[in-house]
């Protein structure tokens, strides 16, 4: 039997970590969050995520200060930027992602990207 895909929620909000942890878990996917980009990139190594959600704005490190960090660790782990603010999408700092989605009360668009990006990578160790 193979294991369910781990995603790591980072987000400096926590109404939106637990949101993503229940909506995420209930799909059937292992679920972990950070709180922000540091305690993410420190998570990786340990909780070895097969995808990232990771807002853009957080206290400390941002979310694209992360993002290429996290590609310097493990450029096969992918990203997806999620923001309140759809003006990133131009900004050229945020094209490193897999994805970018705008925060909504709906995470449907959210889980189709999850879904598209996981069924292109190998199945789950």
């Amino acid at each position: 039997m193979t294991q369910p895909y781990r995603i790591l929620v980072v987000d400096d909000e926590e109404s939106i970590r637990l949101l993503y942890e229940e909506e995420l878990a209930d799909e059937g996917y292992e679920v972990q969050s950070a709180a922000s980009a540091e305690e993410a990139l420190a998570a990786i190594p340990v909780f070895k995520p097969h995808l990232v959600t990771m807002d853009i704005k957080m206290p400390g490190m941002s979310g694209v200060d992360a993002l290429i960090r996290i590609k310097e660790i493990d450029r096969s782990i992918p990203v997806i930027l999620c923001t309140a603010y759809g003006e990133y999408k131009q900004d050229f700092s945020t094209w490193a992602s897999d994805d970018y989605v705008v925060k909504s009360s709906s995470l449907d668009e959210l889980k189709q990207h999850i879904q598209r990006l996981l069924n292109e990578k190998p199945a789950a160790e």
